[in-house]
């Protein structure tokens, strides 16, 4: 699969509920960032989802580059250099 449309070269910073459900966007089209909102619909993305296993921020990734989704790894800090 190719890698989504970058929406900002930073992590969202999100609030989550232990045992909530989550859909991470991975195509980047989406107008909730960083969830989806079924923006991918006929292509070749899917959301990717997550149960928090704890209340507390994540750092949702923004540039679509990593390599833990829908997790933060710090990949956007490369696209900088």
């Amino acid at each position: 699969m190719s890698q989504g449309k970058s929406t900002q070269n930073a992590p969202y910073k999100v609030e989550v509920v232990e045992g909530e459900s989550y859909f991470w966007c991975s195509c980047g089209q989406s107008n909730n960032q960083p969830f989806c909102d079924g923006s991918h619909k006929g292509s070749e993305f899917s959301p990717v989802k997550f149960v928090a296993e704890e209340s507390k921020t994540v750092a949702l990734c923004g540039c679509r580059g990593t390599g833990n989704a829908p997790m933060c790894d710090g990949t956007h800090r490369k696209n900088d250099a």
